[in-house]
């Protein structure tokens, strides 16, 4: 069994990170998992949350809206609607995102609606979790 393999993650804006990695925790749209070496092939949808990556190099964590995630024997590869590393992540860039994320909403089909306000309750709790306050 390797001790790592390649994490890629990239959204539209920007190359976010990519390094060898240990373990990756992803906030899967049916529940948060672990990709390791060696993982059996998976895709899965993500939902807003934190995608926390440890290497060699040093832990990293990043903010996610959604996206999705490829997970293999060799690697895992995360292709995010919008993503910002922790570090970087503000009230500003929070109220950025709960904005977009109401203005999705109030343009959406009734048949969107549930999703979405699922989506922003997530990105909520993200908030909470970082000390942020997704009602300013």
């Amino acid at each position: 069994m390797a001790d790592t393999m390649q994490f890629d993650l990239v959204s539209p804006e920007r190359k976010l990170s990519s390094v060898q990695a240990s373990a990756v925790q992803l906030p899967g749209a049916e529940g948060d998992m672990t990709a390791m070496p060696d993982h059996a092939p998976t895709i899965t949808t993500l939902r807003p949350g934190i995608v926390r990556v440890q290497s060699p190099e040093g832990d990293a964590d990043y903010v996610v809206t959604g996206g999705f995630a490829e997970i293999n024997a060799a690697g895992t590869s995360v292709l995010a609607e919008r993503a910002v590393p922790v570090s970087e992540f503000n009230q500003d860039t929070l109220d950025e995102f709960m904005t977009d994320a109401v203005n999705a909403r109030d343009n959406a089909t009734p048949e969107m609606l549930d999703d979405l306000a699922k989506r922003a309750t997530e990105l909520a709790g993200v908030a909470a979790e970082l000390g942020l306050n997704a009602n300013s």
